[in-house]
């Protein structure tokens, strides 16, 4: 026996879903339109990066002004997946997704021509809440199409595109600045988005049935919303996969100073050991998706990934305190081997944290991809800032968060999910 998402007592077989069936071409094609879409953030915010220098001159403001358009499109991310998410449970997965696809199409192109910094903030989380549709109904529409390690190699399956976005984004972003300004960035990120319409418009089926969509309004998808998050198991999967984001988002944010400033790694190195650990990571989604899933049960996958997380972080925060001596003499490569490491091993946690969680909930996929991406973006935000507390020379701080986040994700994971009990309870996993 279980619960469900209200926190009834329901049957641990899980009810038998109705699938959209696809064939191999097709199922091929809507792996990278999905892929595709969970790229938009990425892509909206990394090719922008090499051009905050110029937007602070042309548009006459401070860097902090700049920064907030990161900041208000990262917003607008994490907010606009708690609209989208219920809406199409509401009304399908089509029509949300390119209603929000429509506006970012707007948006991104008002960015492009904005006179002044206030505009430019102001369309960038209007183009953040349409972006999200594209995050949130991905995961939605993966939960339509497939169940249990199906749904997990699917993910691992996102992770290879999606994960290539944060690689080639800022060399993206930096050759586009060679032939025009920072403009421009936007205008090739306004014809990303007419291209995903396009496709999307033409080769992604409906995947939510009528007789499967929820018919009440704002209160509905409210109660909706609690329920998931009164599910224990939920709710456990949900912390653990927004707290290894926080461990994630730690690294992205110091390890610029840390490898730079502290460890004296040139641009060049950092952007070599940057993709490098990129490419770990999606070698590892690779190995989870076509070895371990399927062979190897998914909770016991996670907690093996959860455990190296906490490890890493470990030795990454002995190295920062000088444990094993100073940066001159420990040098580059240990801290940037735990790193490595570290990266690596979120491809164990993020695609079976999605796939567990949104197997819970068949009934509400929208809404529950919604909590999923909503709680990630909102604990990576918090912990982003905490890595520069103590300021930019030393890596006790990003280090500090790593572990915090993977300690408390490994606890909401024996606490909450407490997967021992759902093996013994007959759940499949």
């Amino acid at each position: 026996m279980g619960e469900n998402a209200t926190g009834e007592v329901r049957d641990a077989t899980p009810t038998p879903v109705p699938k959209v069936v696809v064939g191999a071409g097709a199922s091929l094609l809507v792996t990278f339109l999905l892929g595709g879409l969970t790229a938009v953030p990425p892509l909206s915010m990394d090719m922008y990066l090499p051009a905050l220098p110029e937007v602070t001159g042309v548009l006459h403001t401070s860097a902090a002004t700049a920064q907030l358009t990161l900041t208000a499109c990262l917003t607008g991310m994490a907010l606009g997946q708690l609209v989208v998410g219920p809406m199409s449970d509401k009304w399908g997965r089509r029509r949300p997704l390119i209603v929000g696809l429509l506006i970012y199409i707007v948006a991104t192109a008002i960015c492009a021509f904005a006179p002044n910094a206030t505009l430019l903030i102001a369309f960038r989380l209007l183009q953040g809440l349409a972006g999200s549709a594209g995050i949130v109904i991905a995961r939605a529409v993966a939960r339509d199409l497939y169940d249990g390690v199906a749904m997990a190699r699917f993910f691992s399956s996102l992770m290879l595109i999606s994960g290539i976005a944060p690689i080639v984004a800022p060399l993206i972003g930096g050759q586009i600045l060679r032939f025009t300004d920072w403009r421009g960035v936007f205008i090739v990120l306004t014809v990303i988005g007419i291209a995903l319409t396009a496709v999307v418009w033409k080769f992604l089926p409906e995947t939510l049935a009528p007789e499967r969509r929820h018919s009440g309004g704002t209160m509905e998808a409210l109660r909706t919303m609690r329920g998931l998050l009164a599910d224990r198991v939920f709710l456990g999967y949900t912390v653990v996969g927004g707290f290894a984001f926080a461990a994630l988002f730690a690294y992205v944010s110091a390890s610029p100073f840390v490898i730079q400033e502290i460890y004296g790694a040139s641009p060049q190195t950092f952007s070599l050991l940057f993709g490098l650990n990129s490419i770990g990571l999606i070698a590892v989604g690779q190995l989870n998706g076509k070895v371990l899933v399927g062979r190897v049960n998914l909770d016991k996958v996670l907690g093996i990934g959860l455990t190296l997380v906490v490890l890493a972080a470990a030795f990454l925060l002995l190295a920062a305190s000088g444990t094993f001596g100073t940066p001159e003499e420990l040098g580059l490569a240990p801290i940037a081997a735990g790193l490595f490491v570290l990266m690596a091993c979120m491809a164990l946690t993020t695609p079976n944290t999605n796939a567990l969680a949104l197997m819970r909930t068949p009934h509400a996929a929208g809404s529950a991809s919604a909590l999923l991406g909503t709680s990630s973006f909102l604990i990576g935000a918090i912990a982003s800032p905490l890595v520069g507390i103590a300021g930019e020379y030393t890596a006790v701080p990003m280090a500090t968060v790593q572990l915090v986040s993977g300690l408390v994700a490994a606890l909401a994971f024996v606490t909450l999910c407490r997967p021992w009990q759902q093996r013994a309870a007959g759940e499949q996993r």
